[in-house]
């Protein structure tokens, strides 16, 4: 509409130039434009509708001004409480990529200074020792009470079960290796049947699994036992001697037994002595006489430039061992036996051997010290951290894995020099390292059976085995900052 001013209307024409009459003296009113023509009182007439308009825009509705509100509240809660879980989150929410900095992977500094203010990575490590170490009259109570239990099983074993009269028992783990951290809660104790004249079979293709048969002989006390195919049944074993075990367990005071665990060889007792709550499992096992090893071993147990041929020689002219234990479900067939009935090949007597006496020459530890045993300590605790601060990509690993790490490394660096104490960090760095390189190739071959990838049978994936090598890359890179938190319980 075109018309005077005077005549009430408020013109909302734009002309394309400012004439005289309608540029406004304010310089900030110059973006209001009129048609030609128009008086000079018309910028004020716009003006004032753009006030009006305004005025307009800030009268709401009252009920959408309060929910307005409302949802600005409900904001300002919700990033408080997401700010909660963030901070009550462990501090590593997600590993850091291959070569990125822990603190830029998380957007916080490096490490937790804990109970150091230290920034030596020797000194780190070694706090980190100091706070691993068991107390000498918790040791000993912890072994004389489990000693009591394990000689009245072993006792009830032998009187209740006739193919057990002549049972041997076999101490094996970490804490009969001396490598055991934080507390004495955890033993093993093995209850092996010696078998002789057994043809052993691989069961799968990795050199793990065994089926075993009985070798045409005269009657035999393990014939009860005997799957259709004259194979050995695991499983029927197991399930008579946990009942036997479960039986003596029932009459000891502050003794319980755990619930079945699928695939899992051990009878497992938990045993309360003061606040110390022990762990103790019972595993049965075949105790094998035989000229020589499985063939799946002819290219594992590299040891003879490191302890020598003559002791790699002596330990293999010992028997082996086979456990109760399968993988998955059981229920996996191979030429009519199901893989419950299998039994896994163990070394544990040679490993306990090989740890206690590690080095190249025989007096090492005598004169001088070597960290070997502490290496495998700190790799330990670092593989129970990431257990703690990733349950979902390192939920799988195991002190096993840590352990034979370790004796790889030992079997490529012989020299008791490459282990001196003094070299610790430098050591552990390498034997971190070596534990990164494994998980990055997706593989780590069981020192005995090169062929057992350790990795892929736990069932750890190959993203998992990414992530955990980028992190343990950061842990090198960062000063070790697990080491340097302190963690909710020490327990491993």
């Amino acid at each position: 509409m075109v018309g005077s001013p005077t005549d009430g209307n408020i013109y909302r024409f734009h002309c394309p130039t400012l004439c005289d009459p309608c540029v406004p003296s304010n310089s900030s009113e110059k973006a209001v434009t009129l048609p030609s023509g128009t008086s000079q009182c018309c910028a004020q007439e716009v003006k004032k509708e753009t006030e009006e308009k305004k005025r307009t825009k800030e009268k709401k509705d009252p009920d959408e001004t309060r929910k307005v509100e409302e949802n600005k509240r409900a904001d300002e809660k919700k990033e408080a409480r997401g700010k909660a879980r963030r901070d009550a989150q462990p501090r590593y929410p997600r590993p850091p990529t291959s070569g990125e900095p822990l603190a830029a992977a998380n957007n916080h500094p490096a490490y937790s200074t804990g109970d150091s203010n230290d920034d030596n990575p020797a000194k780190i490590l070694q706090n980190t020792l100091e706070k691993l170490k068991i107390r000498k009259t918790q040791k000993s109570e912890a072994t004389r009470r489990v000693n009591e239990i394990q000689e009245a099983i072993t006792k009830h074993v032998k009187e209740t079960l006739d193919w057990c009269k002549e049972i041997n028992v076999l101490r094996t783990g970490s804490h009969y290796e001396n490598v055991k951290i934080c507390q004495s809660d955890e033993f093993d104790v093995m209850l092996a049947v010696s078998v002789e004249r057994v043809d052993i079979q691989p069961f799968g293709e990795d050199g793990a699994f065994y089926t075993v048969a009985l070798k045409r002989h005269q009657k035999h006390i393990l014939d009860r036992f005997l799957n259709e195919d004259k194979t050995l049944s695991a499983s029927k074993m197991l399930s008579e001697f946990r009942e036997k075990v479960k039986e003596a367990a029932d009459k000891l005071p502050d003794v319980s037994v755990d619930r079945k665990k699928q695939g899992c060889p051990a009878v497992t007792l938990q045993v309360k002595k003061g606040d110390l709550l022990i762990s103790l499992d019972f595993v049965l096992g075949l105790e094998v006489h035989s000229q020589s090893w499985p063939n799946f071993t002819a290219n594992g147990f590299q040891i003879d430039d490191w302890l020598g041929k003559k002791v790699k020689m002596d330990l293999k002219r010992k028997p082996y061992y086979l456990v109760c234990k399968y993988e998955g479900r059981g229920t996996r067939e191979q030429d009519g036996v199901t893989a419950k009935d299998a039994w896994r090949i163990s070394f544990s007597h040679v490993e306990k051997e090989v740890l206690k006496n590690h080095g190249h020459s025989k007096t090492c530890c005598e004169t001088r010290p070597c960290c070997r045993k502490q290496c495998l300590k700190l790799l330990k605790y670092l593989v129970k951290r990431l257990k703690e601060t990733y349950p979902k990509e390192a939920g799988k690993l195991c002190s096993y894995h840590a352990k034979t790490t370790l004796l790889h490394a030992c079997a490529k660096r012989v020299e008791d020099s490459n282990w001196a104490a003094k070299q610790l960090s430098d050591c552990f760095q390498q034997l971190l390292h070596d534990f990164e390189v494994y998980l990055r190739k997706h593989e780590l071959p069981n020192f005995f059976v090169p062929s057992h990838n350790l990795l892929k049978s736990a069932g750890l994936d190959n993203k998992s085995c990414d992530l955990l090598a980028n992190y343990i890359e950061s842990e090198r890179n960062n000063g070790f900052p697990l080491f340097r938190q302190t963690p909710v319980n020490l327990t491993l």
